[in-house]
């Protein structure tokens, strides 16, 4: 099988620009996912970002993980689990408002760290949907207008840890699921895996590579691009040895945002005779996409089909 993509964004600089383009165009068609070094995050920010939040999974959670695991006897369980994941997690909202000053057991310095490293997770995702717009052939700007709605985008982090599991055969890290939103921007462990990506009907491991931020697009960015660009289910291995760290940054459309195929892109695939996904509300897909994350994506794209005679668009993201 072909290699994993890995992009360095630094080439986007000089002669090597088009071939980079290419690059990210070729892995948002057949991958979903890509990997980027050079990104412009300085990598000691990386490297405190990651301390803290190994040193707080280790003061704060650590032991709550392990009563937990002992009061539904998890460690003792014969058969394969399917209702729930081996993770330990917390929520961080960055856009439209921060909610980190409320989240408890944080210490300052970490609020102070989380709060630098959003802001420079959400202009690199804003920079990349650009480029995603340039390789798509819409006007810059486009993808971050549709997904603005009336108050900006949804943006946040799901700060996870993948402990030790004793039976990784029989219980995920996370189980299969392709995500809902727009575009995913995940700071992981480089010394333990387990992430992997299906494609071709086979798991592909994501590779672990210090300092990388590793990019996968959501389920809004399939129907903006009317399939040219695909979610592509992932999941989580756990693992028997090491905890794996986790930071998964979601740059989504607001919840009223209006999401549809992009008009010109519809026009391509319409002289091909392909089908046109559907027109829905963000927030109404969310509703539905709760109950039915771990299934295959499809019958909820059929569903907002059924629903979208109800839809208005909002002109600001068709202008």
């Amino acid at each position: 099988m072909e290699n994993f993509p890995i992009i360095n964004l630094e080439k986007l600089n000089g002669a090597e620009r088009s071939n980079t383009m290419e690059m990210i165009k070729d892995a948002c068609e057949n991958w979903g996912f890509f990997e980027l070094v050079n990104h412009g995050i300085p990598h000691e920010v990386m490297d405190t970002v990651e301390k803290m939040t190994k040193g707080h999974y280790k003061k704060c959670m650590e032991q709550r993980f392990k009563e937990l695991v002992a009061s539904k006897g998890l460690e003792a369980v014969q058969a394969e689990v399917t209702d729930l994941d081996w993770e330990s997690t917390f929520f961080l909202r960055h856009l439209p408002a921060f909610n980190i000053s409320q989240v408890p057991d944080l210490d300052d310095k970490y609020r102070e760290v989380m709060r630098d490293f959003a802001k420079r997770l959400e202009k690199l995702a804003e920079e990349l949907l650009d480029l995603l717009c340039e390789n798509l052939g819409l006007e810059k700007g486009y993808l971050k207008k549709a997904f603005y709605g009336s108050k900006g985008p949804n943006f946040g982090t799901k700060v996870s840890n993948y402990p030790p599991c004793p039976k990784p055969y029989l219980i995920k890290g996370l189980r299969a699921h392709t995500d809902a939103g727009g575009i995913i921007l995940l700071f992981q462990d480089d010394k333990v895996s387990g992430l992997q990506l299906l494609k071709d009907g086979q798991w592909v491991d994501v590779p672990p590579m210090r300092h990388s931020i590793v990019v996968n697009l959501g389920d809004q960015l399939e129907v903006i691009t009317n399939g040219k660009y695909k979610s592509v289910m992932h999941r989580v291995i756990a693992q028997i040895d090491g905890t794996r760290m986790s930071l998964a940054s979601f740059y989504n459309p607001g919840n009223d945002a209006v999401i549809y195929p992009a008009p010109t892109l519809v026009e391509k695939e319409a002289e091909e005779s392909k089908q046109v996904y559907p027109k829905f509300v963000f927030d109404d897909y969310m509703k539905l996409y709760v109950g039915l994350k771990f299934q295959p994506k499809q019958p909820r794209f059929e569903a907002m089909k059924a629903m979208e005679s109800d839809v208005k668009v909002d002109p600001i993201a068709s202008a």
